[in-house]
């Protein structure tokens, strides 16, 4: 569906539940709530699907917006959420009703009985300020600090290689409505607990290097995150640091959820190498330079198997 069809589609539902993925990230509460309120803005009733996955420094996001356990809706939306896996298990109820999807991921199964889909999005979030153009939205200051919110998490706070031009002109617009920018990129971007820089300092003691140096495997293993007593809210976007390591072209994050399970985490340059082709051979997805799998075995198997997959997806780069 186009981002003009998508807007009628929304404009027609009423009684709208809204689903986001498992281990939510910025970009998919963000979406969320933002089109709980630009929904009730049109004279709708939407809620938020709560998620067990959601820790606390998300909180702020959902005041208001979160279902009621009474809630049957009339129609369910999905926002950045590629796959039906992705869904949290509170959700599952729901994966063979859902109407609408909204998502800019490249390896979007199609699983909604409509789906708008937009790759080139850098976020989510950009497509829906497109589709709420479509609506004739007000951008409330909410609304705004919303979708920059999911903006700007999706992309680093703006230094990813998925940034373009137009994210830049989206969170300058949604900048001028007004809201306390500062805020949001201190609370995601400038602030970390003595625990979370205890976790940085333990990945950079145990990471292994491959590649002449360029490819970086760090581990976050059931060990590490008892010793620490880390929590969600402490690994939030772990993967993302270990490539800020000097040389380091591509970086996997290996997070171990059980003993013979390990959820990946691969962050690329999305041009020497696609790292959803690569998450693609362990029945995962995403971006060029952003996707994830996950691997049945011992964190040091999984390393093995993501080096075995690109180091085949790099011969037939």
């Amino acid at each position: 569906m186009t981002e003009q069809q998508t807007a009628q589609r929304l404009l027609a539902m009423d009684q709208v539940l809204i689903l986001t993925h498992r281990r939510p990230d910025g970009d998919t509460i963000g979406c969320a709530a933002a089109l709980c309120h630009a929904l009730r803005q049109k004279g709708k009733t939407a809620w938020v699907l709560p998620n067990e996955d959601a820790h606390g420094l998300f909180d702020p996001y959902f005041a208001g917006v979160l279902a009621p356990v009474d809630f049957v809706p009339q129609a369910v939306v999905a926002v950045d959420v590629a796959a039906l896996g992705m869904l949290p298990a509170s959700a599952k109820v729901y994966q063979e009703a859902i109407d609408l999807t909204i998502d800019h991921h490249g390896s979007q199964e199609g699983f909604a009985r409509e789906t708008c889909v937009d790759p080139a999005c850098a976020a989510c979030g950009e497509l829906l300020f497109r589709i709420f153009q479509a609506m004739e939205v007000t951008l409330t200051p909410s609304i705004a600090l919303l979708l920059y919110m999911a903006i700007a998490t999706d992309t680093g706070c703006f230094v990813y290689s998925n940034t373009t031009p137009d994210t830049h002109r989206i969170a300058a617009d949604l900048m001028a409505v007004g809201f306390d920018t500062q805020w949001v990129n201190k609370r995601h971007f400038r602030t970390k607990s003595y625990k979370r820089l205890q976790i940085e300092s333990r990945l950079v003691r145990e990471l292994e290097l491959a590649q002449q140096g360029t490819l970086v495997f760090a581990y976050v293993t059931l060990d590490l995150i008892d010793d620490l007593s880390a929590t969600e809210e402490d690994l939030e976007d772990i993967a993302s640091f270990i490539g800020q390591l000097e040389g380091v072209v591509n970086a996997v994050t290996i997070r171990q959820l059980a003993p013979q399970e390990c959820k990946i985490s691969l962050r690329t340059d999305g041009k020497s190498l696609n790292a959803s082709d690569v998450c693609a051979h362990y029945g995962g997805g995403g971006h060029p330079a952003a996707a994830g799998c996950t691997i049945c075995g011992t964190p040091h198997q999984a390393r093995d198997q993501m080096l075995a997959a690109i180091e085949q997806v790099q011969a037939h780069g």
